[in-house]
């Protein structure tokens, strides 16, 4: 938990979050790559979204490119709330942001992505599965929080 005593500010927060949101999506890809969540060829839920966004099947290079750029553009987006409630909330950066991974992946992974049709309801996961999201999820946190916090001293 961060002991800094300042002013928070929206801006500051939001930006440090957002590039420690990207640090952080790095970092998880990179985990996933070593620990990958699905192993026999299932979509990744960003993928599942731009079909259903596009209404139709996509190529695979377009389904690609597509997942990407939601995995990337929703990391990037779940860093900056996250640095704008650092700010007001410094409680929320507990563990070294370890709690935060593990929230985010309760709310898409156990949530919103089986509500939406995303992926499977949470009992029908994988035990694999669970393990690399909860992992790959705390991974995203802690570089999240140590890049943002870098990020938020010197701004």
């Amino acid at each position: 938990m961060t002991t800094e005593t300042r002013t928070p500010h929206f801006w500051k927060g939001l930006v440090a979050g957002l590039i420690g949101g990207l640090a952080g999506t790095a970092a998880k890809s990179a985990a996933e790559s070593i620990f990958p969540p699905r192993v026999h060829g299932e979509p990744e839920p960003p993928e599942v979204l731009a079909e259903k966004a596009a209404g139709h099947h996509l190529a695979l290079s377009t389904r690609s490119a597509a997942g990407e750029t939601i995995h990337w553009g929703f990391g990037a987006l779940a860093g900056a709330v996250y640095g704008v409630a650092a700010e007001y909330y410094p409680a929320s950066t507990e563990r070294g942001g370890a709690a935060f991974g593990m929230a985010l992946c309760a709310a898409t992974h156990e949530g919103a992505l089986p509500a939406l049709g995303l992926a499977a309801p949470a009992a029908e996961q994988s035990s694999r599965e669970k393990s690399s999201e909860v992992a790959t999820h705390v991974v995203y946190g802690v570089v999240t929080e140590t890049v943002r916090s870098l990020i938020r001293r010197v701004i």
